[in-house]
């Protein structure tokens, strides 16, 4: 056998990522306050790449019966201003004086005064930590027992429990147990109630006593039955403290209006507000769709180096590579950010086509669809349609949804067409609503009462669509 090297030709296919692809996949799959980031490192790192402001636009409309008036005003000389300065003979001096000349305080303001800072008129969110030191600073104890309150309010967790043990704070400290254990009964009486408790039956304790409320059961019921409690089984709570069960729905009345997590209120959670990427308006026969680009900044290639560009004569070779490079990539920029939004304007127009019911009437006309469906309809791959309706919503007639809500699994039904799950849920969630308090509805009953419905769901079914609704069990929903 003879061993050597040899050439061939053949012709083979591969799939390659070029830049632009990577690019367009990318933005795609960015969401709105993702891409409006991208945008801004994009223009910081690219030179070629600025943002068309409103007054650029506004010289575009600008017609040429105006241009020839502005040419003929900038020809036509300017006149010049000439001030009077005589002053007339008959001016009454000790009216003027009167007038002009104030006994009261006169503020002047220099060219080096700095306007006002505004962001420092915005109220700062007091926090959990600061209420309960400034609270600290007034209890009068000494230097000690003080700085032991503020290790101690430092253990607190986001609740406003007491997440160290008092012998591990001690330990740190290097006091007494005693010593903590005084300093934490002067903090559990700060406001809020409840505060700096070790568990939930001892910061219910606490609001009980500070409230005032002397009664024994309800101090049997927290210490030894909140689990009945929470099971609402108020019987086996009448029988272990031998006292009826209305004696026990006395106690439940006062103990639910009791606060689980004293911290609560001085959470510093900003809520997240949603921009739609799309708009949904019902007209006459059909639907409208608007593209949201409210925030989003126009781009184009900058003039000046387009300019520079076109000379080439007065740029070296290596500065006029490099602005080519630059003006490419901000072109393939734009005409991928157009590229993302004509495909998510065809992925909503498709998705209107199948769930037109849904926008006309509401949730339960929700059709099952799948990611195939809207694939197949305006020719794309199923993992374009999945990147574009992640992170992305929608506000329509019927509020504001992710793109994702209008996909659902089927749930077949025993006469007629098959049901969206979500349409589903929200019958279980009306079911729920509408239940009575004292004998809620079970798991099983819920499955029975659907399939009256025609709709075919077992009780495992209905258990799992219920935990996803975030809704308790029907034992912990009883009302005592």
């Amino acid at each position: 056998m003879e061993l050597g090297l040899q050439q061939t030709l053949s012709l083979t296919q591969q799939l390659v990522m070029t830049p632009q692809l990577q690019q367009a996949i990318k933005l795609l799959q960015l969401s709105r306050l993702e891409l409006a980031e991208t945008i801004e490192q994009e223009m910081e790192q690219n030179p070629a790449l600025e943002e068309e402001l409103n007054e650029d636009r506004s010289d575009q409309n600008i017609t040429a019966q105006e241009s020839e008036t502005i040419a003929k005003e900038k020809e036509s000389p300017v006149k010049e201003i000439t001030i009077d300065e005589k002053v007339p003979s008959d001016t009454d001096w000790d009216n003027y004086i009167n007038e002009y000349n104030s006994t009261g305080r006169i503020y002047t303001e220099s060219e080096n005064t700095e306007a006002p800072n505004f962001e420092a008129f915005t109220s700062e969110r007091k926090t959990l930590e600061d209420h309960l030191k400034w609270q600290l600073m007034l209890s009068g104890l000494n230097d000690d027992e003080e700085r032991l309150g503020h290790q101690i309010i430092g253990n607190l967790n986001r609740d406003g429990y007491l997440c160290s043990g008092v012998d591990e704070i001690a330990e740190n400290a290097e006091v007494e147990i005693q010593t903590v254990e005084k300093v934490l009964a002067v903090l559990q009486t700060f406001d809020p109630p409840g505060v700096c408790a070790r568990d939930l039956g001892e910061t219910l304790l606490i609001q009980v006593k500070m409230l005032g409320i002397e009664n024994h059961i309800i101090t049997e019921i927290i210490t030894h039955h909140l689990k009945n409690l929470e099971n609402r089984n108020s019987k086996k709570i009448a029988k272990a403290l031998r006292i009826t069960t209305d004696d026990v729905r006395a106690a439940v009345k006062v103990i639910q209006y009791l606060e689980p997590k004293p911290g609560r209120k001085f959470t510093t959670d900003e809520p997240a507000y949603i921009i739609p990427d799309i708009y949904v308006y019902k007209e006459e026969d059909g639907f409208k769709i608007v593209m949201n680009d409210d925030g989003l900044p126009k781009l184009r290639i900058s003039r000046f180096y387009r300019t520079a560009i076109a000379d080439g004569k007065k740029i070296s070779k290596e500065t006029k590579t490099y602005l080519n490079e630059k003006m490419q990539s901000a072109s393939w920029l734009i005409k991928s950010i157009h590229q993302r939004q004509k495909t998510i304007y065809l992925v909503m127009e498709s998705i209107i086509k199948f769930q037109r019911e849904f926008f006309e009437k509401g949730i339960a006309y929700l059709r099952p669809l799948i990611l195939k469906d809207i694939a197949e309809d305006i020719e794309m791959h199923e993992s374009t349609i999945s990147r574009v309706t992640t992170n992305k919503y929608a506000y329509t007639p019927q509020g504001l949804f992710e793109l994702k809500y209008f996909f659902n699994s089927s749930i077949a039904r025993t006469g007629g067409q098959s049901m969206a799950s979500a349409s589903v849920k929200d019958k279980i969630r009306l079911l729920i609503e509408n239940e009575d308090p004292n004998t809620p509805l079970s798991d099983d009953r819920i499955a029975v009462i659907l399939q009256k419905s025609d709709i075919e769901i077992a009780r495992r079914t209905v258990a799992k669509y219920r935990k996803v609704l975030n809704i308790l069990p029907s034992n912990k929903r009883k009302q005592l």
